[in-house]
């Protein structure tokens, strides 16, 4: 596979930045910033961000951010150059950035006061306050597009007493990220002493299995450090022991800690490598070292057991929990860890965020959207295409392929780093669309995997129709967010945009023309009017006094409020919306086949059998007999059914069912 070396991918980030902030109207460093956010978002290093600048004597921070628990506080910060491979991030760079931003968690009360409430300063403070009051860890990021000459991460301090981590991501660690294909970063485990195990070689090449018990501290541990990393993106990794089985868990660890490994199900884990201990007759018996560790299966297990080791105080001491491991490669991960996780269902499954890019929907979505060219913007003009990423760093491995002078200043004209889009970003446009903001509000995550539920429930028909409207919704959507920027909605803008696209739709109910907006790359002026026209009103709203922000946003209680907005649609945009809601249609193959196999298990004579019971009870309607006659003669003659005939069939029978028939009756 072609890679962009990291001079080109400097220059590509750079250019893209500065033309991501021109579309914007933002600066170049806090859009900086919020794309570097956005990718470690949908990698699970970071949640709950909130993008927001404040600078002054000592003090610097583009950000703040929490976990879902909101044990740990993040604080983020930017170094961004317009030429990074002239410029080096040395490692007083890296110190200075760091110190200030544990000044600014220092003096953030004393900030505060200097602003007025709705100002994004304010709120910034005010948020980082309330989170540090309960933290029981601090973590600081410095984003940068130069290389650092510091060979290692700086190392772990405190900050009245919680410990405080330091996280560079400079240009290599984010070429190293964009270009890996991965979920993220490799994790390594390093068991001392090594556990016992049993393991065994799969007649497959390049799989084992092996089974092991990890004593319950070492997996709280591992869950402290790498979070939701750890387990692939799991959206469900903590649900607050909400859940029947979260409640069971925490429990049986409070109160009866010796019998954990008898009553709980264990994790099902993968690993791209082991290093094993080996008795004298060379087989495994102890691992002591893991690569690429992620738990496909016992997200809850593992994020309770952190639960009740950080928040209940219990040391876990007596705590085991049985694992099965499977070494595979890393090329065989994409293939088999989706149905490891599926057919590993004892336990709340985990959604496996990036490895669903090898999904029939984004597949598909991928090979129908490369085949269309988006009409010119002006006369003459040049046809561009946009480009659905569907593998994280797709985009930067195609353009590395146009390798001669003129073919990649070619593939950036055609197809602009602007109309680049991910598989979050498609979920977002969807969900703001068919009115979900509050799910979109909620992080790119778990919006995602809100999108990935109904795709399963209603899975759309991937046609050139459907990739164009897709499109389309992502069009309106950025429109209404240079419409939030308009007016000021700051760190907001995000939560306001998806609000204001979703009372949007909903009140126009879906429609507005996506095959307009397609043609012309754009949407009207009367539909810019509108969201002008809407956009305050959702702001106060969504951003009152009294109520955090981020939170209120993700609750369905919101959505509520701003539905109930009194807002007329303008007569400009009402004479330009469509007669009906824009339709997509369903795909139901797959709901269909698995119809036709159920009835196609029902035996022959059964179906004959039926036939004749509801002609001599004539507990059947005449046409409901001639349907169970038609069923068995074409099963015996093997003629064709259609999906009508065999959706009829199936309720002729369970209808029998209920009105007393039985093949095995007497």
């Amino acid at each position: 596979m072609a890679e962009l070396p990291l001079a080109d991918y400097a220059r590509t980030l750079t250019g893209d930045i500065q033309t991501l902030a021109e579309a914007e109207d933002g600066s170049i460093p806090k859009t900086f910033t919020r794309w570097v956010l956005e990718q470690l978002e949908e990698s699970g290093f970071v949640s709950n961000m909130t993008v927001a600048y404040h600078s002054g004597h000592g003090v610097m921070v583009y950000g703040f951010g929490y976990s879902d628990d909101r044990s740990v506080l993040d604080l983020y910060t930017t170094d961004f150059s317009l030429d990074p491979m002239a410029d080096r991030l040395t490692k007083a760079d890296v110190t200075r950035h760091f110190r200030r931003l544990l000044a600014f968690l220092q003096k953030a009360s004393s900030i505060r006061g200097n602003f007025d409430q709705p100002t994004e300063v304010h709120q910034l403070c005010e948020g980082v306050e309330k989170l540090l009051a309960n933290a029981s860890k601090v973590r600081l990021f410095l984003f940068s597009n130069c290389e650092s000459t510091a060979r290692t991460q700086p190392e772990p301090t405190d900050f009245q007493g919680l410990p405080v981590e330091h996280h560079l991501w400079d240009l290599a660690r984010l070429y190293r990220h964009q270009t890996s294909g991965a979920a993220s970063e490799p994790i390594v485990v390093e068991f001392d002493p090594p556990i016992s195990c049993l393991s065994v070689q799969s007649i497959e090449p390049n799989l084992s299995v092996t089974l092991a018990v990890v004593p319950g501290r070492h997996l709280a541990e591992l869950y402290e450090e790498h979070r939701t990393r750890l387990l692939e993106l799991n959206v469900r990794a903590f649900l607050q022991a909400r859940s029947t089985v979260n409640r069971g868990i925490r429990l049986t660890l409070l109160n009866e800690p010796g019998r954990f490994l008898a009553y709980n199900n264990g994790i099902t884990a993968t690993a791209t490598d082991a290093e094993f201990v080996e008795d004298a007759e060379g087989r495994r018996v102890g691992i002591r070292r893991l690569t690429g560790l992620q738990i496909v299966n016992g997200g809850q297990t593992t994020a309770t057991l952190h639960h009740v080791f950080k928040r209940d105080k219990r040391d876990l001491a007596g705590v085991s929990v049985q694992m099965k491991l499977t070494l595979m490669s890393s090329d065989d991960l994409m293939k088999i860890v989706p149905s490891i996780s599926r057919y590993s269902n004892t336990q709340n499954k985990v959604t496996l965020v990036d490895l669903s890019a090898n999904d029939k929907f984004h597949v598909e979505f991928e090979r129908i959207s490369r085949t269309l060219w988006a009409p010119p913007t002006t006369a003459g003009g040049p046809q561009t295409r946009w480009f659905y990423e569907r593998a994280r760093g797709s985009y930067a491995v195609e353009e590395a392929k146009h390798t001669a002078v003129a073919a990649r200043p070619k593939f950036k004209a055609e197809t602009p780093a602007a109309q680049r889009f991910a598989k979050s970003d498609l979920a977002k446009f969807v969900n703001a669309w068919n009115g979900l903001p509050h799910l979109v509000s909620r992080g790119a995550q778990k919006n995602f995997a809100a999108f990935q539920d109904n795709v399963k429930k209603q899975p759309p028909v991937i046609d050139a129709d459907y990739c164009r409207r897709t499109i389309a919704m992502g069009i309106l959507f950025k429109a209404i967010d240079r419409v939030a920027k308009v007016h000021d909605a700051g760190s907001h803008k995000a939560l306001i945009t998806a609000y204001t696209t979703a009372r949007l739709c909903e009140e126009t109910g879906r429609r507005i023309d996506l095959d307009r907006i397609w043609r012309e790359q754009k949407v009207s002026d009367a539909v810019v009017q509108a969201a002008h026209d809407l956009c305050p009103l959702v702001m106060d709203i969504v951003i009152q006094d009294g109520k955090h922000v981020t939170e209120w946003a993700k609750s369905s209680k919101c959505w509520e409020e701003v539905s109930c907005i009194p807002w007329t649609i303008p007569d400009e945009l009402a004479e330009e919306l469509l007669a009906r809601p824009v339709e997509f249609a369903v795909d139901t193959r797959e709901e269909e086949e698995e119809q036709l196999s159920r009835l196609k298990q029902i035996e022959l004579s059964e179906w004959e059998m039926l036939a004749d019971w509801a002609r001599e009870t004539r507990a059947l309607e005449l046409a409901e007999q001639q349907i169970a006659t038609m069923i068995a003669a074409k099963l015996a003659t093997n003629g064709t059914i259609t999906a009508a005939q065999v959706r009829k069939a199936l309720e002729v029978y369970d209808r029998a069912i209920e009105e007393g028939f039985s093949a095995f009756a007497p």
